[in-house]
C-alpha cells in the first residue's frame, strides 16, 4: 500500500531538475507519483518503497535532502 513520503530538497531551480529528481525517485520505484514545489523545495511522494532509497537516489543527482 502506498504511503506519502514528503522530502525537502535544495537547489532545484528549474523544470530540469525537476525531472532529475522525478526520474530518480522513479527508478527506485517506477510506479511512484511524485509532485514538486520547486518554490518551496517541496517534493511529495507516492510509494511503496522506504524512505532512505528514495533519498539517496535525490541526493546522487546531486541535491541536498534535509533530514
Amino acid at each position: 500500500m502506498p504511503t506519502t513520503q514528503t522530502f525537502q530538497v535544495q537547489g532545484m531551480t528549474c523544470g530540469h531538475c525537476e525531472r532529475a529528481v522525478t526520474q530518480a525517485i522513479q527508478q527506485v520505484d517506477p510506479a511512484a507519483t511524485v509532485q514538486i514545489d520547486r518554490a518551496s523545495g517541496q517534493v511529495q511522494v507516492q510509494t511503496t518503497a522506504a524512505r532512505e532509497p528514495l533519498a539517496a537516489a535525490i541526493a546522487e543527482e546531486g541535491y541536498q535532502v534535509a533530514a
